[in-house]
């Protein structure tokens, strides 16, 4: 038996790792038929015993999903704010505290984008997008902290378009700037007890890759996985809640990704020839 009485060989989170837990969730309302991650995150931990706040800028979305979570026995309130605006964000954070009783998670979720190119868009939308994906996260963040006891734990959510350098560079430089973010907080909040992490999003289908792209491109996307297949909002959400308990408590500073594995750009082959330095008869190094 340890100090405390406890057996060592014991589970000591048992089965619901986010039993007592006020968790604030942005994006997490429901539009259309599919799940976002926000509100599968909301879904999930609420299930594993956490009161959950649901913020979302429509009131009606934020309903959806609170009323899917109390049908399921879970306890959910719904925070209407916009997170672009930082007086709302310090009012829905100290609403969300005042409705939970209490803050000790965060998840900062929401994230829009486009495909447009790095310079095609206009310094108004550059600055829009950089507004919601990273500078929302920071202000939610900043509000939360003051209220957030030893043992909390803030998830970021950023995307595996970070390695992009296609279209939709803007969203991309604002989710490695999420994930620079993630990193500085942790540091930062370290001797405070409080955990910062973040969840890199793959390539799955769900609300919004199904309003930005076309059905054809699912399949090219599903195989350039190494598992071959295609996530879901709930596979991240997964992610996202056990970074959020007890279980993760030992973990900080970190970028989990969460994409069916990272793709297999070329064949496996023979190794190099040392001596040569060729390969199959091409030079040491080349892309066929």
């Amino acid at each position: 038996m340890s100090a405390d009485g406890a057996d060592p060989l014991d589970d000591p989170f048992g089965t619901t790792p986010l039993a007592g837990r006020a968790v604030l969730v942005t994006g997490a309302g429901q539009n259309g038929e599919l799940p976002g991650v926000g509100y599968a995150t909301a879904l999930i931990a609420a299930g594993q015993g956490a009161r959950v706040a649901v913020l979302d800028r429509d009131p009606a979305a934020g309903d959806r999903t609170v009323a899917r979570i109390a049908a399921a026995g879970g306890v959910a309130v719904p925070v209407v704010a916009d997170v672009l605006d930082d007086d709302a964000c310090a009012l829905a954070v100290a609403r969300a505290a005042e409705l939970l009783g209490g803050l000790d998670g965060l998840v900062n979720n929401v994230a829009t984008g486009d495909r447009a190119g790095l310079f095609d868009v206009t310094p108004e939308r550059f600055d829009e997008l950089l507004r919601i994906n990273l500078v929302s996260a920071w202000q939610i963040t900043r509000h939360a902290v003051p209220r957030m006891p030893r043992g909390s734990a803030i998830v970021n959510v950023s995307s595996a378009a970070v390695s992009s350098r296609g279209p939709g560079m803007v969203y991309t430089v604002a989710k490695a700037g999420v994930e620079n973010l993630t990193e500085g907080a942790a540091t930062t909040l370290g001797p405070q007890g409080i955990r910062v992490n973040c969840v890199q999003v793959g390539t799955i289908w769900g609300s919004f890759a199904a309003a930005n792209m076309s059905e054809e491109l699912r399949a090219p996307r599903r195989d350039a996985t190494a598992l071959k297949t295609e996530g879901t909002a709930w596979d991240v959400a997964a992610a996202v809640a056990f970074l959020l308990g007890e279980r993760a408590r030992w973990i900080s500073g970190h970028v989990l990704a969460v994409d069916g594995g990272p793709p297999h750009r070329l064949p496996p082959g023979p190794p190099v020839d040392t001596v040569a330095g060729t390969r199959d008869g091409a030079p040491a190094g080349a892309v066929r």
